[in-house]
């Protein structure tokens, strides 16, 4: 893993799904086969393989500070490129200190992860008077997670995170995307743990060649992500919880 340390000029971005977004890292540890934001390598200049790079931005929460008093308020993103609770957070405490920051100007959060490291930083989502805290999780099947997000946190260890942040009274929803194989058992693993659920299937091929090696093919047709949404669906409006599916052709 090559680990830089860096200097961006701004941190408050522009976003297509909120407002803004803040990405505390460039690249991201996890290194998931699908991963959309592999992208990003275009315009970093690495040329290590996605999951073996992350650029640590050390000024991000000074940047924070100073963009939150001039821009217009509005909904961020916490992250869009990155996993902001991918292990070195830990080591760095970015996203905590811009959380805190978020927090303390009563901005709207909305925070997006696959890591219990979540729960180091309750005490700050707590305060927050607007913000919900989302784990993506794929699939119920921990085997199908090995195949696909290897390097990612067990889905036993994401459904304990989102069970106690839903226990600590924070607005809790999990994001199933991409749908994978075993997912249709989320809506009962995920009952009296979260607000909302969103399905979704990446319109991306990183992954294609898993799916082909274990002969897993039909499961990216649109037949089954209709039926396999469906099912979810159904489920969640027999548990009582809000679900959207986002419709996505291939």
């Amino acid at each position: 893993m090559i680990v830089r340390e860096i200097q961006p000029r701004s941190i408050l971005s522009s976003s297509k799904v909120h407002d803004y977004v803040v990405n505390p890292y460039v690249g991201c540890q996890h290194g998931c086969s699908y991963c959309y934001a592999r992208f990003m390598k275009r315009f970093t200049g690495h040329r290590e393989p996605w999951g073996q790079f992350v650029d640590v931005k050390v000024n991000a929460a000074q940047l924070l500070r100073t963009e939150v008093q001039k821009k217009r308020r509005g909904t961020v993103w916490i992250s869009g490129v990155c996993d902001p609770y991918q292990p070195l957070e830990a080591r760095y405490g970015l996203t905590r200190q811009c959380l805190g920051i978020l927090a303390e100007h009563d901005w709207p959060v909305v925070v997006q992860t696959r890591s219990p490291l979540i729960l180091r930083d309750v005490d700050i989502l707590r305060t927050a008077r607007d913000l919900e805290a989302g784990l993506t999780v794929t699939t119920a099947d921990d085997g199908v997670r090995r195949l696909f997000e290897p390097h990612a946190p067990p889905i036993a260890e994401r459904l304990r995170a989102l069970e106690e942040l839903h226990r600590q009274g924070i607005r809790t929803y999990a994001m199933i995307a991409p749908m994978l194989l075993g997912a249709e058992a989320l809506p009962e693993a995920l009952r009296g743990k979260v607000d909302h659920i969103v399905v979704d299937r990446m319109n991306y091929h990183y992954a294609d060649w898993i799916y082909r090696k274990h002969g897993l093919n039909d499961m990216l047709s649109d037949a089954f992500f209709r039926s396999t949404a469906g099912t979810i669906a159904a489920a969640c409006a027999e548990f009582g919880i809000a679900c959207h599916v986002v419709a996505w052709q291939r």
